[in-house]
């Protein structure tokens, strides 16, 4: 996808013959090659030379700065932007006070496989060089520590020579498979230091990353055995490319095969979910007819599914022969647990799911080709409360025949109004499953759909909303066209289920779920909060009646580059 640039409100004057004499300028030059496009950041006095090298060296271009208002935005919208595009973005947060701001992207991007370089800063580390007070509480021994557990590498270079290694190690490191961020730590004095020599850059097209390991040719011989023999063969598609090539591919080999696909709402657009094959709706959690067809297999084909042996525990086990394709081992980190359960495995093969598709499509024969388009829903009519359902049947309704992504769906989101024929139909949630990245995630995805012809979408609670609203400042500061409907109940309404299962438990009074977790009294004025950061924002919907109208005023006010928002009151949790 060719990249579409956003308004550009920060353009310098007198760059134009700039010449590399700062240690930060070296930094800024490997990015450039590295053909990074965008760096969202928040000022920090410890990396004001390497802002300086950004704005005044290069230009405000490749990268370009996206200003943002809160560190964990800068580390959410590139990680948005990699979910999109398959590619990094980077991000620069301050040094230990900003990073503690960020750790909680940091680890969203670590829990979803994000390629995302962090760029900060500590020092200067010479004590004789620090300012009384402030730059010794802004030192850190190990700044690196605070975030190790949950980066797949970390550097903080003492020279700017050194520095030129240290991004092309970490730009390596990232885009290899699994993905996920790195940290570097830029030390003021480096940063500030004058170049005696310049250093010589390398090419840096021979610091590339290699190509995904293939599949052995005997491994894929093996898994096409197993699944020819298979009576009834099931595949788990989980974490995949965002790639067409790919998506086609992979549903010519399901074709093939004549096996029945799974897929989740955890994790992006893995297969269409209206194709004949893929039977079940697309839920947040494994339903009961997943399970049913976990249970009916015979052999089942992981595609790197988040969970996979947690998946077929809480189906009650199953006497299928496992094929696991992943290489999600090789990001081994214990501090989360985030691998899960350990499944017994019959044959494992150490790639990725696309490379396998791509080595095993070529040695089955030509499937029927199935139709798996879906028909828009209907505009939802009558008055009254909106519930999920209807709200969900309007969105879909309203999007009609567009071409459109789902760029953030909440907990709970009615599967039957999902329409999903394309791999960029749906971004998927975030790994670390937290509440309050939605807003930054999702305009780092509408940055990377801008000029694609697509309608980004996002559905989200608003606990989520409240959380991180302030990042929608950056989708109004750069022009980055987005539609964000808040499904606002007033409560943190996944935990009202929470404290109703509790009540249920113990025998105690479900009445008061709701307490603790009410968002009223006073209510959130929504709309104000998003017009005060510069978006455009209709009136609250609180009727039925009211909801197309309101939809369509949204689409094309998104149709013309503004980023709107929507608030639509769904049913109280109180009493449901």
């Amino acid at each position: 996808m060719a990249i579409d640039r956003p308004n550009e409100p920060e353009c310098p004057v007198g760059v134009e013959n700039a010449k590399m004499g700062w240690g930060s300028d070296v930094v800024a030059e490997v990015i450039r090659r590295l053909d990074i496009p965008f760096i969202a950041m928040v000022p920090g006095a410890s990396y004001r030379g390497f802002q300086d090298s950004l704005v005044n060296y290069l230009g405000n271009r490749d990268p370009q700065m996206l200003v943002c208002l809160h560190e964990e935005h800068c580390v959410a919208i590139a990680h948005g932007y990699a979910k999109v595009t398959d590619k990094p973005m980077a991000a620069a947060v301050h040094s230990n006070v900003g990073l503690m701001h960020a750790t909680m992207a940091v680890f969203d991007a670590w829990c979803d496989r994000a390629p995302v370089m962090v760029l900060g800063a500590t020092g200067p580390v010479d004590a004789a060089m620090r300012r009384p007070w402030i730059d010794w509480i802004h030192t850190s021994r190990d700044q690196a520590a605070l975030v190790r557990d949950y980066v797949k590498w970390d550097d903080q270079p003492a020279s700017p020579q050194a520095a030129i290694e240290s991004v092309l190690r970490a730009n390596r490191i990232m885009r290899r498979q699994p993905q996920g961020p790195v940290y570097i730590v830029l030390d003021v004095g480096i940063q500030e230091a004058k170049l005696d020599p310049v250093p010589i850059i390398p090419d840096v097209s021979r610091f590339n990353v290699e190509a995904d390991p293939a599949p052995t040719a005997e491994s894929v011989q093996a898994a096409i055995s197993m699944l020819k023999k298979s009576k009834f063969p099931l595949i788990m598609a989980g974490r995949v490319s965002r790639g067409q090539e790919d998506w086609d591919r992979r549903v010519a080999f399901v074709e093939a095969l004549g096996a029945n696909v799974i897929t989740n709402q955890r994790t992006a657009a893995a297969f269409p979910t209206h194709h004949p094959l893929h039977p079940n709706d697309l839920n947040y959690r494994t339903t009961a007819n997943d399970n049913n067809l976990i249970q009916k297999a015979d052999v089942i084909l992981n595609l790197d599914w988040l969970d996979f042996g947690g998946t077929l525990q809480a189906a009650g086990g199953t006497d299928a022969k496992i094929i696991s394709v992943s290489m999600d081992d090789l990001n081994s980190n214990g501090w989360s647990f985030d691998h899960h359960v350990l499944p017994a495995v019959d044959l494992p093969i150490l790639t990725t799911p696309d490379s396998f598709v791509a080595a095993a499509l070529p040695e089955l024969p030509v499937g029927e080709k199935q139709s798996y388009n879906a028909t828009p829903s209907a505009m939802p009519s009558g008055v009254g409360e909106i519930d999920l359902i209807s709200l969900g049947t309007a969105v879909d309704a309203a999007i009609g025949e567009r071409l459109s992504t789902y760029v953030r769906l909440p907990i709970g989101w009615p599967a039957p109004t999902i329409r999903i024929c394309g791999p960029l139909d749906f971004i998927g949630n975030d790994g670390g499953a937290g509440v309050g990245s939605g807003p930054g995630m999702v305009v780092g995805s509408a940055l990377a759909l801008q000029g694609s012809g697509r309608l980004p979408v996002a559905i989200m609670g608003d606990g989520d909303f409240l959380m991180g609203a302030s990042a929608l400042w950056t989708a109004a500061h750069y022009g980055i066209p987005l539609l964000l409907i808040v499904n606002n109940n007033r409560s943190y309404g996944n935990d009202v289920g929470h404290q109703k299962t509790m009540a249920e438990r113990r025998g105690r009074p479900v009445a008061n779920k709701w307490i603790g977790q009410s968002l009223e009294n006073p209510r959130v004025d929504i709309p104000a909060l998003a017009r005060s950061h510069g978006v455009l924002a209709g009136e609250t919907v609180r009727d039925l009646k009211e909801l197309q109208h309101a939809l369509e005023a949204g689409i094309k006010a998104v149709e013309a580059g503004d980023c709107y928002v929507l608030d639509v009151e769904t049913a109280d949790d109180k009493v449901l």
